[in-house]
C-alpha cells in the first residue's frame, strides 16, 4: 500500500463501505483454492477432464497481450481541495444516485479516517485511478471522475517516469476526461476495439492500478451488456467479472486482440472491493466522446425539453399500441424546442432522426448525439394514429428538478370524496388543497386523498397526494371528470387506463389495468 494511501482520504469517493480485511480475503481464497485442488486430484485417476474450446486463454496465456498493452497503461494521481463539510465532487456518483451505497468510484480510500480540521479549513487530498494512451503525443484516456475538481494531475508511465498532466477536455455525463502529457520520445498507445462485437461469455482483460500497488492485470468475461446504472443519461455498461477495485477506474479493458473495448469505471459492492460485478463504458461510445473532446474540449448535446419515461404493456395497452416500446412524454417543458414542435403531454415517440425507438434511453441518446441547431423529424403515437413532427434541436440544458409529493390528509368542508373503480379516493382541488400542497393557483385536476392497498392503483405506484391531470391523454379538472374518465376507459374494453399524474414538481404517466382492480 502507497504512502499515497495512508495519509488521504479521496474526495470523491462517498457513503460508508465496509471493508473485508486482505487477509481474510486472501485466507479465504486460499482455502477455497487448496479444496479445489484437493477435489481435483482425488478425481484425476477416474475422470480426464477435456478443455472446452474459448474457455482457455489462446496459447494457454494472456503474456503476449499484456506484454503489447501494459506499457501504455498509467496511473492518474490528482490533488484536489475537498471541503470537510460534504465531499460531493458532482460526479455521476456523488451521492445523489439512489445506489450511492454499493457503488464506488475506484480511488485508493481505504476507509482510514481524516484527520479533524476547522470547518473553515478546506483540506488538500490525493486521488489514484487509472489511464491509457491512444497517441503517441501522449494522449490520455481516463474517467471524469478521476480528475473531476482537481488543482493538478501527475501522470506515472509503467516505466516509473511521472510527468505532469493538462486536462484537454472532459464530458460528465458519459464520465470521460483526456489528458496530455509531453514526453521527449514517442510514447507506447493501445488500440481501440469494437465493443458492439462483445458478447456475453466473451474473455477480457482489465488493467489499471489497484490500490495503488501498481499496474495489475485481471482476467474475466463479459456478463452483461447493456447495463443501466442510473449513474447518466447515457448508460450503457458493459459488466464484467474480472476482479477491478478502487484505482482501477478509467484504466482499459481490452479483448483478446489486446484491443480497447471498454473503459473500467465502477463496481457493485457491498463490502467496498471486488465481488465480480464490475462496469465499464463501452469503446464504441467512449471513443466518439473521446475525439470530440481531442478536438474542442467540450461537447454540446442535443435538447428536446420533454421528460420521458418507458412504455410498459400497460401503457401501451391505454394507448392503443399493439406491443411495448418507445419513450412516452410525460411532460414537455414551456418554450423548448418539443413545445414549440408541437409534441404534447402523452406522445409515444417511436422514431427520432431516422432511428427507432425502443426505450427512453434510445429518444435520450439520439437526441444527445444531434448538435444543437439541427432540424430532425420525428415520429409520435397519438391518440390512435402515428403523427411525423419536425423539431429544431436545442442546446442542452442540466438537471431536471423531480420530487416526490409527501402524504397530505384531510380535506375542506366543501371537499367531496369520491372512490374510483381502481380503488381511489378522489377530491377537487381547491385553494385550500392548492396552498396545503403548494400547487399553481391555475391547478386543476382530481387529488388523491387515499388509495385501498388491494386495488390496482396502489399496486401500480399511485400515491395520496398525487393529483390526477388527465385521464388517456385528456384532461381532467375534478374527481368527478376523473371518475367518469375512469369509468369510461373501463367500458371501452381497453386492459387498462393511463393517468397522467402531477407528483411534486414532476409530471408522470401511470398505466393502472383494470383486470387487477
Amino acid at each position: 500500500m502507497s504512502d499515497i494511501l495512508r495519509r488521504h482520504r479521496v474526495a470523491a469517493l462517498l457513503g460508508a463501505a465496509l471493508i473485508i480485511s486482505p487477509f481474510v480475503m486472501s485466507f479465504a481464497q486460499s482455502a477455497n483454492n487448496m479444496s479445489a485442488n484437493n477435489m481435483g486430484a482425488s478425481n484425476a485417476v477416474a475422470t480426464t477432464r477435456t478443455p472446452v474450446a474459448g474457455i482457455t486463454a489462446p496459447n494457454g496465456s494472456f503474456a503476449p497481450i499484456v506484454a503489447a498493452d501494459k506499457p501504455a497503461v498509467v496511473t492518474v494521481t490528482t490533488v484536489m481541495k475537498a471541503q470537510p463539510e460534504t465531499m460531493s465532487d458532482g460526479s455521476p456518483f456523488d451521492g445523489r444516485s439512489p445506489f450511492d451505497e454499493y457503488f464506488r468510484q475506484f480511488f485508493g480510500d481505504q476507509g482510514i479516517p481524516v484527520p479533524r480540521t476547522p470547518p473553515q479549513q478546506a483540506q488538500r487530498t490525493e486521488a489514484l485511478g487509472s489511464g491509457f494512451i491512444v497517441d503517441s503525443d501522449g494522449t490520455i484516456v481516463t474517467n471524469n471522475h478521476v480528475v473531476d475538481g482537481a488543482t493538478s494531475i501527475k501522470v506515472t508511465l509503467d516505466d516509473g517516469t511521472e510527468l505532469p498532466a493538462k486536462l484537454v477536455g472532459r464530458d460528465a455525463k458519459n464520465d470521460l476526461a483526456v489528458l496530455k502529457i509531453k514526453a521527449d520520445k514517442p510514447l507506447p498507445t493501445v488500440k481501440w476495439g469494437d465493443s458492439d462485437k462483445l458478447m456475453t461469455g466473451d474473455q477480457v482483460l482489465a488493467i489499471g492500478n489497484p490500490f495503488g500497488i501498481g499496474t495489475t492485470v485481471t482476467s474475466g468475461i463479459v456478463s452483461a451488456r447493456g447495463r443501466d446504472l442510473n449513474s447518466g443519461p447515457f448508460d450503457d455498461f458493459i459488466q464484467i467479472d474480472a476482479p477491478i477495485n478502487h484505482g482501477n477506474s478509467g484504466g482499459p479493458l481490452v479483448d483478446v486482440n489486446g484491443n480497447v473495448v471498454g473503459i473500467n469505471t465502477a463496481i457493485y459492492s457491498p463490502n467496498g472491493g471486488s465481488v465480480g460485478v464490475g462496469f465499464a463504458i463501452p469503446s464504441d461510445q467512449a471513443e466518439k466522446v473521446v475525439a470530440k473532446l481531442m478536438k474542442g474540449g467540450s461537447i454540446e448535446y442535443g435538447y428536446l425539453g420533454v421528460q420521458i419515461q418507458p412504455v410498459t404493456q400497460d401503457v401501451a395497452s391505454a394507448v392503443g399500441l399493439d406491443h411495448p416500446g418507445g419513450a412516452l412524454v410525460s411532460q414537455v417543458n414551456d418554450g423548448s424546442p418539443a413545445a414549440k414542435a408541437g409534441i404534447e403531454t402523452g406522445d409515444v415517440v417511436t422514431s427520432f432522426a431516422g432511428h427507432d425507438i425502443k426505450d427512453p434511453k434510445d429518444l435520450s441518446r439520439a437526441v444527445a448525439d444531434v448538435s444543437p441547431g439541427a432540424k430532425e423529424e420525428l415520429d409520435v403515437w397519438r391518440k390512435g394514429k402515428s403523427v411525423e413532427i419536425s423539431v429544431d434541436v436545442g442546446r442542452n440544458s442540466d438537471d431536471v428538478k423531480t420530487a416526490s409529493a409527501e402524504d397530505h390528509g384531510g380535506k375542506s368542508p366543501e371537499q367531496a370524496l369520491r372512490v374510483s373503480s381502481l380503488g381511489l379516493g378522489l377530491t377537487d382541488v381547491t385553494p385550500d388543497v392548492r396552498e396545503e400542497l403548494n400547487l399553481a393557483t391555475n391547478q386543476h385536476g382530481a387529488l388523491v386523498e387515499r388509495v385501498n392497498p388491494d386495488k390496482a392503483a396502489s399496486a401500480a405506484g399511485i400515491q395520496p397526494g398525487d393529483v390526477i391531470v388527465g385521464i388517456d391523454q385528456t384532461p381532467v379538472k375534478s374527481a368527478r371528470q376523473a371518475n367518469q374518465a375512469i369509468a369510461q376507459a373501463g367500458r371501452s374494453g381497453r386492459k387498462s387506463v393511463l393517468l397522467l399524474v402531477d407528483r411534486g414538481d414532476a409530471q408522470i404517466f401511470v398505466a393502472v389495468p383494470f383486470a387487477a382492480g
